[in-house]
């Protein structure tokens, strides 16, 4: 659904800032939905939005989620209707003021896929009170309705696999994935279905990698004297593939990271304006400094302290950024940060703080004073996290350059740093890519000897440690010769360890290869916390990591735990991995090929065209014809054959398509369960089949 304009709103006290709110509603108007919701349009009662909202209804035999509806049967989708109402957004302390709703019915759009129309905003229905619609405004509306019919799996086999190749595809502009993006009129289009796809099958870091890739290349060659600070900042297929990444498998780290924090600021409602011409009576501009600077210290902490939180598959993409962009640009120290910050600063913390309700940490638009106050935060924190050396030139507005000397200090810098190290550096395969180990993680903590000679003595020894992404050591002092170095591949679990086995507190243990185990003691809690989250999430990808550990030591031929008298028996006790990195997501493969296979069949002009550019480019080697030009072709004969099987593709599946159609309508029964008389919907349809049929006669 496409909200587009409204016309002629009413002003309320004065003022029209108004908002829509969209939902879909059941058979006796339940609503299905969550409201979804466009943004505030200030000051104006003839409001221009343009923002589209999806709802799918699925079967109940289908994958479920928060955003999908069931239904039993198709033809409920014809009672179904989606509501639009109209809102301003008020100061006042007992809500936004309703401007007006309209209802459209689902079944005026399965008639016609796409519906666009002006409409009289109504009243709310006030049972048999006189309405009055004419002094409500209008709103334009465009609806579309898609109704995708999902085959078995291996009907999408030879799509499928074609798609799940890009990766490998060189160059990845001739892959089946990247033409996707160059044929969709947005590249948002494309990496929806594209993102949720690899992500099912574990393929999303290796294609984000690869274009990733090919992007940098292209800046450079491009423009060589481009600002390396500016790259991955465009709407390219690279970055809107990465925004939907981290909206998928980031929304739980930003639960339990920013939520908390966030809903105090909406609860609490404390003065934070600090632009001397919008201070309201009786408040004090430092105050409001000092709530303001609280607010942004706290969520800076937060921010910077949950990098072991973030999800795996987001580690590993920033790691692809950090390589790529710091190859490309060896003279630049600085770019391996600002690769990472321009996505994890700049399009995940900073617009979750400024728009909360649209990545689910509040359940509707803030009010205007609580709105300010994260519009305030928002811009600090992206500024704080972009590392760059003139912050105070960030800001157009002096107040905001003043407010930011309470952030110019080192320490601020350092932990954006540290950070994005440790987000961008753990769980690889391949530690040595890196040119420098990135150093994580240091101190004096106490160990047991491992006992490597048979009847050695296993004391307990004062040791500096040293983590980083290739190999956690320890020495007598800091500087020295490490005495021990294990591999980051060789640790297969790091757990607490039970106080009943040495009568030691704060003790943990690294469990390696053959059952050797290192049992450390931290200086307390918290650090033996921090050593735990951080030694786990630099090893949760070895492919080796066990499942149960023993929470006890072996003393005396017996595991104080389990009480088994081999020390080689397998743990007691499943390991409890330590953190929630990888969420699950609920997504269904062949849904997201058949909606890929959507779009290439809508763009099959776009993707023929191609073609023609293909075998232009290859024969001509001249200056580029206008309407070849918007279409990236590095390498044209792999393009050409990508896009051939493509085509070849999607030809076999719209055969199927239509074999289904044809044959539902032979083999159905009106008067059957499925379809009874007076099922209007199948009388509709069996009209419809018979005028096409007598049509091709």
């Amino acid at each position: 659904s496409r909200v587009l304009e409204c016309q002629g709103l009413p002003i309320v006290n004065g003022q029209c800032d108004p908002y829509a709110t969209v939902t879909l509603a059941g058979p006796s108007r339940q609503v299905l939905s969550e409201a979804k919701k466009t943004k505030v349009k200030k000051k104006t009662n003839n409001p221009h939005f343009d923002e589209v909202f999806y709802f799918e209804v699925t079967r109940p035999s289908s994958y479920n989620k928060k955003s999908h509806f069931d239904i039993e049967d198709v033809d409920e989708v014809d009672k179904m209707e989606i509501r639009v109402d109209l809102w301003n957004a008020s100061n006042l302390k007992f809500g936004d003021e309703f401007l007006g709703e309209l209802r459209l019915p689902l079944k005026f759009l399965r008639q016609s896929s796409s519906y666009e129309a002006w409409y009289f905003l109504q009243p709310r229905d006030n049972g048999n009170k006189s309405l009055k619609p004419d002094d409500l405004g209008s709103l334009r509306l465009n609806v579309v309705y898609t109704e995708d019919h999902v085959f078995s799996s291996d009907y999408y086999s030879p799509l499928r696999d074609i798609l799940l190749k890009s990766a490998d595809v060189e160059p990845v502009s001739a892959s089946a994935a990247h033409i996707l993006g160059e044929v969709c009129r947005e590249k948002q289009e494309a990496a929806i279905p594209l993102v949720r796809l690899f992500l099912h099958y574990g393929r999303i870091v290796p294609f984000i990698s690869a274009i990733a890739n090919a992007e940098v290349k292209r800046t450079q060659k491009l423009f060589a004297s481009r600002d390396p600070n500016t790259i991955f900042r465009g709407n390219s297929l690279t970055s809107k593939c990465i925004d939907e990444t981290m909206k998928l498998a980031g929304m739980h780290y930003l639960q339990v990271t920013l939520k908390p924090i966030i809903d105090e600021i909406c609860q609490v409602h404390k003065p934070c304006e600090i632009d001397p011409v919008k201070l309201k009576d009786g408040e004090n501009l430092e105050n409001n400094r000092e709530n303001l600077r609280q607010y942004v210290d706290r969520i800076f902490t937060v921010i910077t302290k949950s990098g072991v939180s973030c999800p795996t598959v987001m580690c590993d993409i920033f790691f692809s950024l950090r390589e790529s962009a710091a190859k490309r640009f060896q003279g630049d120290l600085d770019v391996r940060y600002t690769a990472v910050s321009s996505f994890i600063f700049l399009r995940f913390f900073a617009p979750a703080i400024l728009s909360p309700n649209l990545f689910q940490l509040t359940p509707h638009h803030p009010d205007p004073q609580t709105s300010r106050t994260l519009t305030l935060i928002s811009k600090t924190i992206q500024t704080l996290g972009s590392l760059s050396k003139s912050k105070s030139a960030n800001f157009k507005e002096s107040y905001m350059a003043t407010f930011y000397d309470y952030f110019n200090e080192q320490k601020y810098a350092d932990a954006v740093k540290n950070f994005l190290d440790l987000i961008s550096s753990s769980g690889r395969r391949d530690h040595k890519s890196i040119e420098q180990p990135i150093l994580l993680k240091e101190g004096f903590m106490i160990k047991r000897a491992q006992g490597r000679k048979r009847f050695g003595m296993k004391n307990f020894k004062k040791r500096w440690f040293r983590l980083t992404n290739h190999e956690f050591t320890y020495q007598k002092s800091k500087g020295d010769h490490p005495l021990c170095s294990i591999p980051i591949e060789n640790i297969l679990a790091v757990e607490r360890l039970e106080e009943e086995s040495f009568k030691m507190k704060n003790m943990f243990q690294v469990i390696q290869p053959e059952r050797r185990v290192l049992y450390i003691q931290a200086n307390n809690c918290v650090e033996a916390k921090d050593w735990i989250d951080i030694l786990t999430k630099v090893s949760q990808c070895n492919k080796k990591r066990l499942t149960v550990y023993h929470p006890s030591a072996y003393l005396n031929g017996h595991w104080l735990c389990c009480k088994a008298t081999a020390d080689n028996t397998p743990g007691c006790t499943p390991c409890t991995g330590g953190l929630p990195a990888n969420i699950q997501l609920d997504i269904d493969g062949d849904r997201e090929t058949e909606r890929i296979y959507s779009l290439f069949n809508l763009y099959m002009p776009k993707l023929e065209k191609m073609q023609e550019a293909c075998g232009s480019k290859s024969v001509y080697d001249g200056p580029e014809e206008e309407e070849y030009s918007t279409f990236i072709i590095d390498d044209p004969k792999e393009t050409y054959k990508t896009l051939k099987l493509i085509i070849e593709g999607v030809g076999t599946l719209e055969q199927e398509h239509a074999q289904y159609k044809r044959d539902k309508f032979k083999k159905t029964k009106y008067g059957s369960q499925e379809h009874p008389i007076g099922d209007k919907s199948f009388q509709t349809y069996i009209r419809q089949q018979s005028e096409i049929s007598a049509h091709s006669i």
